[in-house]
């Protein structure tokens, strides 16, 4: 007999992304359905997924156990964020406005804008002050669906201040219910400090800052932004082979702008995933077909920078590659934290199918953060993670634009959006 502390009745269709992780071809086409679900967990794990008269007949509810009833209401795994930028201060409307005004990603990085100005503010603000500005923001994905999310930093580009946003990340983990899952980022961008001595720079990183946040267990993973105007493809290796060395595992942004073998090199060394592939060459698609790379795509960035050019997902979905979506929510080129949208752009800006992108949004992107033995599905051994949707079909995900249909999210088994609010004791 299994033991349930927790049920939930009557789904009319629940997408369970149940099975093998990662996806790829034709599997990136199902989703698991099962109709008129019932799901049970206990102590914060899901130990059934069914229907009726299988639950009855396997499951017994402990004295205090809690029943929600979902009947009329669509259930998805919780959404898993793969790639944010969390911890930072300050905004970028100023180089908004010039940048729909005409001038573009980087002539606006030239100009002393892009990523310095974000720098400037997170080192001037504090620790507690940054920590209540990610909390607004962590609310406003938890209503959105995401229930897990990786976060860098980067936007310290020094040892104290690297060390904070990750130390913020870490307190962030206990305070509120979305999984946080960190990276080291502060190959983001050059200090500006060190404009004119990058050598100092990559030592700083390899010889004092990487070794204290590893030694502080502040980051599981870490991530560089491989392109000519930031790091070539020689200092990424660099750097990211001492990442291998000192343990971390890695991520690599790569082919945004320029290719420069970002991609070649992600799969050469093992990366867990590279992420953005605007500019991806053939030779990086078939590499990664070949390979357990993920390619991590962030469809909000040619939105928010309005580019006419795309990552090719089509092409890399149909050549078997390993394919996530997410938000990289950041002040710069997507300032978007909703991972419903996301998994829109996902469908009417890259062609991808509406299971493809829910498969991309769930698994996939919990395999990327090395997290699908934990969430990113739903079935038994799992975190009991899911969202509750009231619409009449998964399909209306995408079908419905501009409104959110989530009316309840659980989190390790408790609920913790209800009638489309965060309850009150996790704000």
């Amino acid at each position: 007999m299994i033991y349930a502390d927790l049920v939930v009745t009557d789904i009319v269709q629940l997408v369970t992304c149940a099975g093998q992780a990662p996806r790829t071809g034709e599997r990136m086409k199902d989703v698991g359905l099962i109709e008129r679900a019932w799901v049970a967990g206990h102590q914060g794990k899901i130990v059934f997924v069914g229907q009726e008269k299988e639950f009855r007949e396997k499951v017994q509810l402990t004295d205090k156990a809690k029943v929600i009833e979902a009947s009329g209401l669509v259930g998805l795994p919780g959404l898993v964020d793969s790639h944010t930028h969390l911890p930072f201060a300050g905004d970028r409307e100023k180089e908004f406005s010039l940048r729909i005004s005409g001038y573009s990603y980087q002539q606006l990085a030239q100009m002393g804008l892009g990523i310095q100005t974000t720098v400037k503010a997170t080192r001037a603000i504090s620790p507690d002050e940054l920590k209540k500005i990610c909390l607004k923001r962590l609310e406003t994905m938890l209503l959105n669906g995401a229930t897990t999310i990786e976060a860098k930093s980067g936007y310290g580009l020094n040892f104290d201040d690297e060390i904070k946003q990750l130390e913020v990340l870490k307190e962030l983990n206990s305070a509120q219910p979305v999984s946080i899952v960190p990276t080291f980022m502060g190959a983001h961008e050059i200090a500006p400090e060190y404009k004119n001595n990058r050598r100092a720079y990559l030592d700083l990183l390899k010889k004092e800052i990487m070794p204290e946040v590893k030694k502080r267990g502040l980051a599981e993973f870490f991530d560089i932004f491989c392109e000519p105007t930031v790091f070539n493809l020689e200092e990424t290796r660099e750097l990211a082979t001492e990442a291998l060395n000192l343990g971390y595992k890695l991520k690599i942004h790569a082919d945004e702008f320029v290719p420069i073998g970002g991609t070649e090199l992600a799969v050469e060394l093992g990366a867990r995933s590279v992420e953005h592939l605007i500019n991806i060459t053939p030779e990086g698609i078939d590499k990664l077909s070949k390979s357990q790379t993920v390619a991590t795509l962030l469809p909000g960035v040619s939105f928010f920078l309005m580019m006419e050019k795309k990552a090719p997902a089509r092409e890399l979905l149909d050549k078997g590659v390993i394919v996530a979506l997410a938000t990289d929510f950041n002040p710069g080129s997507s300032h978007l934290m909703s991972m419903l949208f996301v998994l829109q752009l996902g469908i009417f800006t890259l062609r991808m199918t509406v299971e493809e992108a829910i498969n991309a949004c769930t698994i996939n992107a919990a395999y990327a953060i090395d997290r699908h033995q934990q969430v990113g599905s739903i079935e038994p051994g799992k975190d009991f993670d899911l969202i509750l949707c009231d619409m009449s079909s998964y399909i209306s995900l995408a079908y419905e634009l501009g409104r959110n249909p989530i009316k309840m999210v659980l989190k390790h088994g408790q609920v913790v959006v209800e009638d489309g609010r965060v309850k009150e004791k996790f704000i």
